[in-house]
């Protein structure tokens, strides 16, 4: 039986190999304090070094809020501004540690994912999103800039897109981001497990060696030049194709019937 640690603000559940990872602050909309951000970083570092676990699905508890952005009052209080400088280093760990992760990460987005929860949200590779939900970078109405979000989402969204959603601050629905290429599905809030389960199943069939060393790659070419990331990419096939997976993916499909993947 696999054991899971307690946390403060965050619940880890199980359902073969796939771990939920849940906000669990419902009251105050999920908020990104700095004890939610310890507790995820804690939760996403054992979904990486359990085994069994070969997806992981992050989510907010109640149905109002996936993640309404970061607990300012978290970071203020008796601080001094070098304090509170590095304390937003928290967000860095958490982004770093998310796309070195090794298995893919799916948001069900339950409700509004605004500002550091909008910017977590883009943090999943893929995003499973209930119709009402609404997104949006709210910081310029406060005198701000979505700093900590900023690299995530100038990577996920086009750039006078972002742009708008950064410079009015407004709220964009499920739909126009899935127009967009942002969100992978847009469903009614009594699908929306359904529609993530569908997706969960598929991942944890396929080759945890292929979708790590693949998945690592995807993360890791995106920001070099075109020749490096060429050469890149064409000695990591290589290793996957050295994999014990690769080996049985192929065999199976030969022999006809469904590999057995073990993730070696």
């Amino acid at each position: 039986m696999i054991e899971i640690p307690a946390l403060e603000q965050v619940v880890i559940s199980t359902e073969g190999h796939v771990a939920t990872v849940m906000l669990n602050r419902p009251d105050q909309r999920n908020p990104l304090s700095a004890t939610m951000l310890r507790d995820l970083a804690a939760a996403f570092r054992w979904c990486q070094q359990e085994p069994e676990v070969r997806v992981v699905v992050l989510t907010g508890a109640g149905d109002r809020a996936f993640c309404a952005g970061a607990d300012l009052a978290s970071f203020d209080g008796g601080m001094s501004d070098l304090e509170r400088h590095r304390s937003r280093d928290l967000f860095v760990e958490l982004f770093a540690l998310m796309a070195s992760l090794g298995k893919p990460i799916v948001a069900r987005i339950n409700g509004h994912a605004l500002a550091g929860g909008f910017g977590l949200a883009c943090a999943c590779d893929l995003l499973v999103s209930t119709d009402t939900a609404t997104f949006g970078t709210p910081e310029i109405n406060v005198g701000i800039w979505p700093m900590m979000i900023q690299a995530i989402l100038s990577r996920d969204l086009p750039r006078k897109v972002l742009l708008e959603m950064e410079m009015l601050g407004d709220r964009w629905t499920a739909t126009q981001l899935q127009g967009f290429g942002v969100i992978n599905r847009v469903v009614p809030h009594d699908q929306l497990d359904s529609a993530v389960k569908e997706i969960t199943d598929k991942l944890a069939k396929k080759s945890p060696a292929a979708m790590r060393l693949g998945r690592d790659s995807f993360y890791r070419q995106q920001d070099m030049e075109f020749r490096a990331a060429l050469d890149y990419l064409h000695s990591q096939f290589t290793l996957v194709t050295l994999t014990e997976d690769s080996k049985e993916g192929i065999k199976a499909f030969f022999e006809k019937r469904e590999p057995d993947f073990k993730g070696r």
